[in-house]
């Protein structure tokens, strides 16, 4: 939240990370080691072996005794919850409570009455909750924004974002778990959701969807977006592709935009505008968006700054999820 000040004699924030997760070297713990004002303090996961293997992997000091144990300590600032989606909401929920800051993994909630409840306690609480949508605070989304903003590609009329990779299925992989919020929307697709929702600066209908279920989730989604501003857009996700895509395409009455590998810029990026008939490049260069996100925080807690994510941004995006399900026809689990 704007204006909450981290109070700190040395401006440092104490991290403490919930889940021995595959994410958080990349998003937190690699690009804290490079931030002066971060330090990674300690680890909690539901097997303490487990959290002792990844703590000693990762260089981290402590493992806490569960996840009540860390967010109860008294030495970290900020939670970063790296658990499974259905886990968001209490933990969330649980750090806010002990006086903390949070960034949580996306999706922000099971569904959009999750992430009421989150950014209730938030307010409440009076400390900031941010969803890591990392590819936001990067130069590439924030230029984008932009040259929207400018006029320049004149009215959207036409946008398209596609984010497909596969995931195989395995026993235990979560992604493929109904009751833990799998899905290639929740997983996937919510990258693409957001960023159509960031450009166009207003809230779509649904038009159509279609959900490919497989072993109880959707494997691939498919929707077309209406926003009150005129532009139609469409999203495909899918955990069943050849190869790795993500693309958000712009069109408007004087130009178009065209960002292949929007997700994650410091993985290769090309960033083509064309007004006229001349087509330029924009620099897809600089921090990563982990760094950039991992900035944010910063700037959010030790300067004040308004979080780009979470909040009414976040509830309004799995408002959006759970519309394209319910369009669908797709029944998922309940929150908890």
């Amino acid at each position: 939240m704007a204006g909450q000040v981290l109070e700190t004699a040395m401006q440092i924030i104490r991290v403490g990370i919930l889940g021995a997760a595959r994410i958080a070297p990349k998003a937190v713990i690699d690009p804290a080691r490079d931030n002066p004002e971060f330090q990674i303090v300690a680890v909690a996961a539901r097997d303490k072996s487990r959290a002792k293997v990844f703590a000693a992997q990762n260089h981290i000091p402590c493992v806490a005794d569960g996840y009540s144990a860390l967010v109860a300590r008294e030495d970290v600032d900020l939670v970063y919850v790296a658990l499974p989606h259905a886990a968001h909401m209490e933990w969330s929920i649980a750090a806010l409570k002990a006086g903390k800051a949070v960034l949580c993994e996306k999706p922000f909630a099971m569904n959009a009455a999750g992430a009421r409840t989150m950014a209730a306690a938030a307010k409440e609480t009076g400390r900031p909750l941010i969803e890591a949508f990392h590819n936001r605070f990067h130069r590439v989304m924030r230029r984008a924004l932009e040259i929207v903003a400018s006029g320049e590609l004149g009215r959207l009329i036409e946008a398209d974002a596609v984010f497909d990779v596969e995931i195989p299925y395995t026993p235990g992989e979560l992604r493929w778990i109904p009751a833990q919020g799998g899905g290639a929307l929740m997983d996937l697709g919510c990258y693409c959701v957001h960023a159509l929702r960031t450009i166009a600066g207003c809230e779509p209908t649904i038009a159509s969807a279609k959900c490919t279920v497989v072993r109880g989730v959707d494997e691939t989604t498919v929707a077309e977006l209406r926003f009150p501003n005129g532009l139609r857009a469409r999203l495909h996700t899918s955990m069943k592709s050849p190869r790795f895509t993500a693309t958000l395409t712009l069109k408007g009455e004087q130009g178009s935009l065209d960002i292949s590998n929007f997700l994650a810029p410091q993985m290769g990026c090309r960033f083509t505008v064309e007004v006229g008939g001349r087509t330029r490049e924009e620099p897809t260069d600089g921090p990563s968006t982990y760094a950039a996100q991992l900035a944010h925080v910063a700037d959010v807690m030790l300067r004040g700054a308004k979080p780009l994510t979470g909040g009414a941004d976040a509830i309004a995006n799995m408002e959006c999820i759970d519309a394209i399900y319910a369009a669908a026809g797709y029944t998922r689990p309940r929150e908890g």
